[in-house]
């Protein structure tokens, strides 16, 4: 329990402060790969898979987890890397979008602690369908941050539709305000900005926390900001500036200090609404439910609530 509740402290400790912890990893070949420690909750030797008839060609199999059933994607396969399967090889076990799955990887190498602005967008040139969200630089080695959300998506197929009783609600309240999203994840502002279109509300899409920033800034500059824009939504883990940052930067500047403010993202453990709460948000949600997303956007709409 004390060790729990250090890891907790630890973690609300780094809210504000850019930072974040990667899981180094190998898939058969030099090239290091990543991922957000916050998603992860172990890392163990590949157990023995059963494998399911009509499973996605990805899906290496189940196996029983701590009592509980999972599938084990073969990340390498998954983002269509040629490497040698592994003999062995390990599974780092995940919770993101509401659900826990294996991620079989060649090799574990660390942990590491950085800060977000050491982290940078795909260079440029990147294909539109390459797997990567970001890149770091790591003892002068590349290192690429996997988008798990798109992974993911191959598994589940695309998000559902908004209910129609919820998008017969468009336009409730007079005018229909434009949102600005923020999310790194190609995959997730297609969802995001789709979920927005059927219930009748503009986006406009940033890929980071800068970004953002920087456009509510020029929002602020030609007039007030509640004229322009109704809501930010906002993912967490992003490259330049993460979700938390944004919303403690937006609550220290005086003319954007109002805006309603929802981090909307994959990381949905038990850290998350006292995190939420230190940064000056106004509301968590777990990603991805298009009917809960939708919900919440009209509750802010009907509320015409903005103070932090």
């Amino acid at each position: 329990m004390s060790d729990l509740l250090d890891d907790v402290n630890r973690r609300t400790q780094m809210v504000g402060q850019n930072r974040l912890e990667l899981l180094l990893f190998s898939l058969g070949t030099r090239q290091m790969f990543a991922i957000n420690v916050f998603k992860v909750r172990e890392v163990i030797t590949c157990p023995p898979l059963n494998r399911m008839p009509r499973a996605h060609p990805i899906v290496r199999g189940v196996a029983t987890l701590r009592g509980q059933t999972v599938s084990v994607v073969d990340l390498a396969r998954a983002i269509g890397m040629n490497a040698p399967e592994p003999d062995k090889g390990f599974v780092i076990l995940t919770e993101f979008n509401r659900s826990v799955q294996g991620l079989l990887v060649a090799g574990v190498d660390r942990i590491i602690n950085l800060n977000w602005d050491q982290i940078r967008p795909p260079p440029r040139g990147t294909h539109k369908d390459s797997f990567l969200t970001a890149v770091t630089q790591v003892d002068d080695r590349l290192v690429e941050i996997i988008d798990v959300e798109k992974v993911l998506e191959m598994v589940t197929g695309p998000s559902k539709d908004v209910d129609a009783s919820l998008a017969a609600r468009a336009g409730e309240g007079g005018r229909v305000p434009r949102a600005l999203v923020a999310d790194d994840s190609a995959v997730a502002r297609k969802q995001v900005v789709r979920a927005l279109e059927q219930i009748g509300v503009e986006s406009v899409v940033v890929n980071d926390g800068r970004q953002a920033l920087e456009a509510l800034r020029e929002m602020a500059q030609q007039g007030p900001i509640d004229d322009q824009i109704g809501m930010v939504i906002s993912d967490i883990e992003m490259p330049e500036m993460d979700g938390y940052t944004l919303s403690s930067e937006i609550r220290r500047i005086p003319e954007l200090s109002g805006v309603y403010i929802l981090l909307h993202s994959s990381l949905s453990g038990t850290f998350n609404e006292s995190l939420v709460k230190r940064a000056g948000a106004n509301r968590f949600l777990p990603k991805f439910s298009p009917d809960e997303l939708a919900e919440a956007v009209l509750e802010c709409l009907r509320s015409g609530e903005t103070d932090a």
